[in-house]
């Protein structure tokens, strides 16, 4: 283990310390015109929260100029997703089989204000790409040579999806936990943690998978601005893929707003990749009705253990290649 990577696993077991032996205001005293405080003044966002939604990322072509869904549609949609909650995957032609669909975690519901869209600006609820920057970064996925380890993308190599906090399908959970100081975000997914400073120190200059980190309270509002990201990964979105690069700039909002929701709102920039910056708003909740599926501890997420899909990708590629050889050979 790194140096670097001891202290920040010494940090996180601190803080886990610290809040165990805090009291902390229970989540079912509190109302929706109080926000809960942690023992030394600030808002209180612990917990362990889900971002799991059936409202989809971008607004789907069939809804073109629909911000909001009927309340009908509310109910259709809800309960076709509870009678299809833990319905066996069919794998399709040619598939080799997924996970069954007890294994995701993609809610019940939908935003509670019915938008067809987690993203809210631009209104169309679309990411505004630059000509070409779309076609661009998914062009460069999943065709290979597959040379090595590291031409698979960074989920692939059981890495890290990075930033913004979007995991649609399954362990979109997280954790949250405060310190005098410092707020610690625990994803379940890729067992991301992210160790965020409040003291107001600039940015530095070391680029990182999930960017320099920097928070501040604005009222009762976390603001995490991150910069500096390592443009040599690839990060999942749902509809496409994206790569961060020198330029892009992130700020995340979490806003505690009742016992049980945090809203979690994040802007995202890239001049290299959009025309403008854009926001998605993602209600994160501890709320069962909501999630679908019963709240408990994140687990230690076991990736590279078991990532048998790295060596078959890269011998398949060498069958390919000698199946290709091969064919070269008889044709002449």
């Amino acid at each position: 283990m790194s140096s670097r990577s001891f202290v920040s696993w010494s940090l996180l077991a601190i803080v886990i310390a610290a809040v165990s032996m805090t009291a902390v205001p229970a989540l079912g005293q509190t109302d929706a015109q109080t926000v809960p405080q942690t023992p030394w003044g600030d808002p209180d966002l612990q917990g362990i929260w889900t971002g799991s939604t059936l409202t989809p990322f971008e607004r789907p072509d069939d809804l073109v100029g629909k911000e909001f869904l009927t309340e009908e549609e509310v109910a259709a949609i809800e309960e076709e997703a509870a009678r299809n909650q833990f319905v066996e995957r069919v794998p399709r032609k040619g598939d080799p089989g997924t996970y069954n669909q007890v294994w995701f975690d993609n809610g019940i519901t939908v935003v509670p204000d019915g938008r067809t869209s987690l993203i809210v600006d631009p209104p169309d609820g679309r990411i505004p790409w630059k000509a070409g920057a779309q076609a661009q970064i998914g062009g460069t996925l999943r065709i290979g040579p597959y040379d090595s380890t590291v031409d698979l993308d960074t989920g692939e190599r059981c890495m890290t999806d990075g930033l913004p906090m979007l995991r649609l399908g399954y362990n979109p959970n997280t954790q949250i936990l405060q310190t005098p100081g410092y707020v610690v975000i625990l994803h379940e997914m890729f067992h991301d943690r992210r160790i965020i400073p409040l003291d107001g120190r600039p940015h530095g200059s070391i680029r990182q998978w999930n960017g320099d980190m920097a928070g501040r309270w604005e009222g009762d509002t976390l603001v995490v601005e991150s910069t500096n990201f390592v443009d040599k990964t690839h990060y999942r979105w749902a509809r496409g893929w994206k790569a961060p690069s020198h330029t892009m700039r992130l700020v995340e909002r979490f806003t505690r707003v009742d016992g049980d929701t945090i809203e979690y709102q994040y802007t995202l920039e890239d001049p290299s990749k959009f025309t403008r910056p854009w926001t998605a708003v993602i209600p994160l909740t501890t709320n069962q009705e909501v999630r679908g599926v019963t709240a408990g501890p994140l687990y230690e997420y076991a990736c590279h253990e078991g990532n048998y899909a790295m060596v078959n990708v890269l011998s398949g590629a060498r069958a390919q290649e000698k199946a290709r050889t091969g064919a070269q050979t008889n044709t002449r």
